[in-house]
């Protein structure tokens, strides 16, 4: 069950990442959305006050960027969106599901294991 009704055309991340300074924070948080971008299947514009702004489709790809400690704006056209990605549809229900198993499995065999 998606908590949204319907899927948006893009998402947004807003971030402050001024406290990590010049060290590796800013580009670690600019790989993560670029990877949620290709998650869900949807553009993302990132905004950062002094960390890496950038506007990334929905394959991940930076199509414009501010660099690190630079003041501006970006004038980008939105990509559109891509088709509903498998995780999109299903979440983390397979992963969830996976868990369950292997610990009913490991839970069976300790009781087998008491019993003998």
């Amino acid at each position: 069950m998606n908590a949204a009704p319907e899927r948006p055309d893009f998402l947004i991340q807003i971030t402050n990442d001024a406290w990590f300074g010049r060290g590796a924070g800013p580009r670690q948080h600019l790989a993560q959305a670029r990877m949620r971008a290709i998650e869900q299947g949807l553009p993302l514009a990132r905004v950062a006050n002094t960390g890496i702004s950038a506007m990334i489709d929905p394959h991940g790809r930076i199509t414009a960027n501010l660099p690190l400690n630079t003041a501006g704006y970006i004038d980008a056209a939105l990509p559109t969106p891509g088709a509903v990605t498998p995780y999109a549809r299903s979440g983390d229900l397979p992963l969830a599901l996976l868990v369950t198993i292997a610990l009913a499995f490991l839970g069976g065999r300790a009781l087998r294991r008491n019993r003998a």
